[in-house]
């Protein structure tokens, strides 16, 4: 018997494939080019082995999936299913997105390619709420239809330890990143509608924790009466980000505060020791996996 709808995400979700698998989402690795050598996170790279050969100062960048990455999973899905519903990094942060669209032309409508202009732990939950809509019954375009309208009830906040990356990416110069450095100053970033901003400069990780924390409650309060979450991130050191976790629960005594590593596309321009915290509509039923 058929299937109705598959969901598709890459590893820019934060998703790991177990916990993808355990979901019922497929998983598509992303590339990552170290040193001129092109890996793929959680299959030929671990986030260790990333931070390794970045603190060994190995030139790093990304790309998006192949083509033939992408057609060959959905074809594998449309043995079984009706249609895939594809949920790649927002289109205002990688060309993956205009990519993917130009191909799922040849799949007469059987392959939809939702833009839901998040990234990391926000395109998380909009796989997650794809998988659901699917096991609601959903149709692929009903579900491509709520991602792309839900895309903007979210927000992601990046703190970085380091401005060395950023200055590599031409996101601040060179004397503003030494500047930076002597004056431990933090840019704040943030992630709304699809787009990469500035959002505060502070001075110190402690004060960019509590930046973030100030952005998460002026959205909470901007999408009052909403079901909510909010989820930690960090770049490659766990105990920071368990210690992040900790403060947002204490700040956020109402949510289940969950944590992820950042994916390896957004480190490559963060850096290590980053830490990161999405909100967004939830539309979870209780019981149903986070």
């Amino acid at each position: 018997m058929r299937k109705q709808t598959a969901i598709v995400t890459d590893t820019n979700s934060g998703l790991r494939p177990e916990e993808a698998a355990g979901l019922g989402i497929d998983l598509i690795p992303m590339p990552v080019d170290l040193a001129g050598a092109c890996y793929f996170e959680y299959d030929t790279i671990t986030q260790a082995e990333f931070f390794s050969r970045l603190g060994s100062g190995a030139e790093v960048s990304t790309s998006q999936p192949a083509p033939g990455a992408l057609t060959d999973c959905w074809e594998r899905l449309l043995e079984d299913y009706d249609q895939v519903v594809y949920i790649p990094m927002s289109a205002g942060l990688s060309g993956g997105y205009q990519t993917a669209a130009m191909l799922s032309g040849d799949y007469d409508g059987r392959v939809l390619v939702a833009d839901t202009r998040r990234i990391s732990v926000t395109q998380r939950q909009a796989a997650l709420d794809g998988a659901f809509l699917a096991r609601q019954g959903k149709t692929g375009a009903e579900i491509r239809e709520y991602l792309e309208q839900d895309g903007g009830n979210s927000d992601i906040f990046i703190a970085v330890n380091t401005l060395d990356l950023l200055k590599k990416s031409g996101r601040v110069t060179a004397a503003g990143a030494a500047l930076g450095s002597m004056l431990s100053i933090r840019p704040v970033l943030r992630i709304r509608s699809g787009k990469l901003d500035a959002y505060r400069k502070v001075r110190g990780m402690r004060s960019a924790m509590q930046a973030m924390i100030e952005g998460l409650r002026e959205d909470s309060r901007r999408l009052e009466g909403e079901r909510l979450f909010i989820r930690a991130a960090y770049a490659g050191d766990r105990q920071a980000g368990e210690n992040w976790q900790a403060a947002l629960r204490e700040a956020f005594p109402e949510y289940e505060i969950g944590l992820d590593p950042l994916p390896i596309s957004v480190c490559c321009h963060v850096g290590y020791g980053a830490l990161g915290a999405g909100i967004a509509r939830d539309i979870l039923t209780e019981g149903e996996a986070k």
